[in-house]
C-alpha cells in the first residue's frame, strides 16, 4: 500500500508538472482579417510600405490607423473579418524615401508626424467618423519632422522625439495642448537629463508628467516634467548598467506603475523587466523573450494593457506575454506576420495596438500591411464617442436636436412636445472650457437661431440643457 501511495503521488506530481508545462506553452493567435494596398510603394531602405499602427474607437466604429509611404490610412475594422479602407489622408512627404510615421490621439483629434522629407505635423478631427475626417492643421512651422510622438493625455502635453522644425531641432521638445490643441505651444526643448547628455530621444512613455525617455545608445532617463521649465531628472539607467544594453528603444509601464518593460533594438538581445518601485534607482531584474525563430530576433515596440504585454517583434511577429506576475513575463500567444528571411535588418512587425473595445489586436507589418488578431483580454477597454454625449436624470434616449451651421449662425431644430422636456438654455464653450455664448430659451419645440460669437472658431462644444437632459455636441466653426 505504501508503494502504491508513492506511485499515486508520483503520478499526481507528474500530472501537475505536465499541466503546468502545457499551460506555459504559448499558442498561435487567430487571424481575423487583413488589409493591404498593392499600389503603394516600398521604401528604398527596408522595402517597408507600412510603418506605425494606432487604433480608434469612435461613435460605434473601430478603426486601425496605419501609416505608409503615401500617408495615413483609416481602416474600418468594426467587422474584423471584412476590413476596408474608410478614409486616407495624404502625407506632406511621400514616396520611397519615407520610413517612419507616428500617431497619437487627444480629445478626438489625431496627431500625425513623419521623420523623413519636407513633412508636417497634421492634426485631424476624427469626431465625425464614420462620416468624415477633417484635417484642421497641416503645418511645418513647429514640427517639420519627428521620429515619434507621445501625448500625455492626463496633462495635455505632446512630446516630440527627435524633433525638427523651422530653423530648429532638438533631442526632444514638449508642447502644450491645453490652451489650444490645434496650436501646439512649445514649452521647452531638451538634450540633457541628469548625467545623460543625449543626441536624441528615440521614444517615450509618459504618465501624469512622469516620462520614461529612451535615448538610444545613452540609455534610459526618468524625468518629472510637472514643470517643463525646470524638469527634475529622478533616475537614469545607462546601457552599461543593465544586461544586454544596446540601442535603448522603447518601453511601457505596467498599470500599477511598479514595473517597466523595455526593449533594446539590438539583434539577439532579449527584453528587460525593470523594477520601478523607486524611480530614483531603476533596476533590471529579469530578461525575457517570446517564441522566436532566430538568434537575430529583435523586439521593436511594447504596450501593456491590463495583465498582458504586447510586443511587435519584427521577423517574429506578434508576441503576447502574461504579466500577472509582473516580474516574470510568461509567453502566452504569438502570431507570425512575416515570411521574410530573418537577417540582421529590420522587417516584419513594426507596431501593435491592443486597446480596441473588442479586444482585437492590431499589428502592422512593414511589408504585409495590417493584421487583425483575435484578442486575449476583451473586457476592459473603454468605448468613447466624439460626437455627442448625453447625460440625464432620467433615461434620455436619442437626442431630439438637429443642428446646422449657416450664415455664421447655429440653427437648432427640435421637437420636445411629446416629452415635456423643454430647452432652458444653450451655451457654447471653446476647447479650454471658456464660455463664449450663453442664451436662455423659453420654447418647447420648433427652431432656435443663435448668432456665433465673434472670435469663435475651430472646435467648440455646444451644450443644450433641458428639463431632463444635457446634450453636448462638438462643432467646428470656420472663420
Amino acid at each position: 500500500m505504501k508503494n502504491a501511495s508513492l506511485t499515486l503521488g508520483y503520478i499526481a506530481l507528474i500530472t501537475l508538472i505536465t499541466v503546468n508545462f502545457l499551460k506555459a506553452q504559448p499558442f498561435e493567435g487567430k487571424l481575423l482579417g487583413r488589409w493591404s494596398d498593392s499600389t503603394l510603394v516600398g521604401s528604398r531602405f527596408y522595402d517597408n510600405t507600412y510603418n506605425e499602427i494606432w487604433g480608434l474607437a469612435v461613435n460605434g466604429h473601430e478603426y486601425a490607423v496605419i501609416g505608409s509611404t503615401w500617408g495615413t490610412h483609416f481602416i474600418d475594422v468594426t467587422d474584423p473579418t471584412k476590413p476596408y479602407e474608410a478614409f486616407k489622408i495624404a502625407g506632406a512627404a511621400q514616396g520611397d524615401g519615407i520610413v517612419h510615421r507616428d500617431y497619437h490621439d487627444y480629445h478626438c483629434l489625431l496627431y500625425a508626424v513623419s521623420d523623413e522629407g519636407n513633412s508636417t505635423l497634421q492634426i485631424m478631427d476624427i469626431s465625425e467618423l464614420p462620416d468624415k475626417i477633417t484635417v484642421l492643421y497641416d503645418d511645418r512651422s513647429e514640427i517639420t519632422r519627428a521620429h515619434n510622438i507621445f501625448i500625455d493625455t492626463s496633462a495635455g502635453k505632446l512630446y516630440g522625439l527627435l524633433v525638427r522644425g523651422k530653423n530648429k531641432s532638438a533631442a526632444m521638445s514638449i508642447y502644450d495642448l491645453t490652451e489650444n490643441p490645434l496650436k501646439p505651444k512649445l514649452l521647452g526643448s531638451y538634450h540633457k537629463f541628469g548625467d545623460l547628455n543625449v543626441g536624441h530621444v528615440h521614444d517615450a512613455y509618459v504618465r501624469n508628467n512622469l516620462a520614461f525617455l529612451h535615448c538610444g545608445p545613452e540609455g534610459l532617463a526618468i524625468v518629472d516634467f510637472s514643470n517643463p521649465l525646470e524638469p527634475n531628472t529622478l533616475g537614469t539607467l545607462q546601457t552599461d548598467e543593465y544586461p544586454y544594453g544596446g540601442y535603448n528603444h522603447s518601453g511601457w509601464l505596467d498599470d500599477d506603475g511598479d514595473y517597466y518593460y523595455m526593449a533594446d533594438e539590438t539583434h539577439g538581445y532579449p527584453m528587460k523587466v525593470l523594477d520601478m518601485r523607486d524611480v530614483r534607482f531603476p533596476k533590471a531584474i529579469n530578461t525575457f523573450q517570446g517564441k522566436i525563430n532566430s538568434p537575430n530576433s529583435i523586439p521593436h515596440n511594447l504596450i501593456v494593457n491590463n495583465h498582458f504585454l504586447y510586443v511587435s517583434n519584427y521577423y517574429d511577429g506578434l508576441q503576447v506575454f502574461d504579466i500577472t506576475n509582473p516580474r516574470t513575463p510568461v509567453p502566452y500567444m504569438f502570431y507570425s506576420t512575416s515570411d521574410e528571411p530573418n537577417k540582421k535588418s529590420y522587417k516584419g512587425a513594426w507596431g501593435v495596438y491592443p486597446f480596441l473595445p473588442s479586444g482585437n489586436i492590431l499589428v502592422s507589418d512593414m511589408q504585409k500591411g495590417l493584421f487583425i488578431i483575435k484578442g486575449v483580454d476583451p473586457d476592459h477597454n473603454a468605448i468613447y464617442n466624439c460626437g455627442e454625449i448625453t447625460t440625464a436624470t432620467t433615461k434620455a434616449g436619442s437626442s431630439p436636436f438637429k443642428i446646422k451651421i449657416e450664415d455664421h449662425a447655429l440653427q437648432i431644430y427640435f421637437d420636445n412636445s411629446s416629452q415635456n422636456n423643454f430647452i432652458k438654455d444653450i451655451r457654447i464653450y471653446d476647447l479650454s472650457g471658456q464660455l463664449l455664448k450663453y442664451e436662455m430659451v423659453a420654447s418647447g419645440s420648433g427652431e432656435i437661431r443663435i448668432e456665433i460669437p465673434r472670435g469663435a472658431h475651430g472646435i467648440c462644444f455646444l451644450e443644450i440643457s433641458s428639463d431632463q437632459t444635457k446634450t453636448i455636441r462638438k462643432i467646428y466653426l470656420s472663420h
